[in-house]
C-alpha cells in the first residue's frame, strides 16, 4: 500500500485499506480487540488531517494514494464504536454482518 506523503506511517495498518463496507466489517469482527485498538489510536488523531487532504479530491477522481487513505479513515468509522461503546469486536444487539452487501468506493453511482 502507498500512501500519500505525510502519512506514511500509517501504512503499517494497509491490511485495514479495504474498499467495501463488507471487507471492512468482517476485518473488525476477525480482528482482536488489541489490533482493532491500536489502529484506532494511530488513526484518531490523524482524522482532522486525513479529512483535509482528502477534501482536495473528488471521490470519483481520486488518485490510488488517497483512496488508500479513505479506506482507512473508512476502516476507522466501521471500528469506532467497538472501541468507543462495546470494547470488543463485534456490536451488541447489531445487524448480522451477512446481511451487508459489498459497495466499494467507485466512480459508479
Amino acid at each position: 500500500m502507498r500512501l500519500p506523503e505525510g502519512f506514511k506511517d500509517l501504512e503499517r495498518f494497509a491490511a485495514w485499506a479495504l474498499p467495501s463496507e463488507g471487507e471492512r466489517s468482517e476485518k473488525r469482527i476477525s480482528s482482536k480487540m488489541e489490533a482493532i485498538s491500536e489502529f484506532y489510536a494511530a488513526m484518531h488523531g490523524r482524522m482532522n488531517a486525513i479529512l483535509a487532504y482528502l477534501s482536495r479530491h473528488q471521490v470519483n477522481d481520486m488518485p490510488e494514494d488517497a483512496k488508500q487513505l479513505l479506506y482507512l479513515a473508512l476502516s476507522l468509522a466501521e471500528i469506532a464504536p467497538a472501541v468507543e461503546w462495546y470494547n470488543q469486536p463485534t456490536v451488541i444487539d447489531g445487524f448480522d454482518r451477512r446481511r451487508y452487501r459489498s459497495c466499494p468506493v467507485s466512480g459508479s453511482a
